[in-house]
């Protein structure tokens, strides 16, 4: 398992949830992101996704 990062941000650049998960892979790892966006109300709010090698799998502004 490999470990991610998702991170949202209010517009005035606070950050409202900086978690960390595990997933086999990306593509598991963008699944549990939105997932994760969306059951917590953020899908909207500024949000990004990265990997461990810091590859940005999620992005919104």
């Amino acid at each position: 398992m490999r470990t991610y990062t998702l991170t949202v941000f209010e517009h005035t650049g606070e950050k409202l949830l900086d978690e960390t998960f595990e997933a086999a892979n990306d593509e598991e790892a963008k699944e549990v992101g939105q997932s994760t966006l969306e059951e917590k109300n953020f899908a909207e709010h500024t949000h990004r996704c990265v990997s461990p090698e810091a590859k940005l799998l999620l992005f919104h502004r």
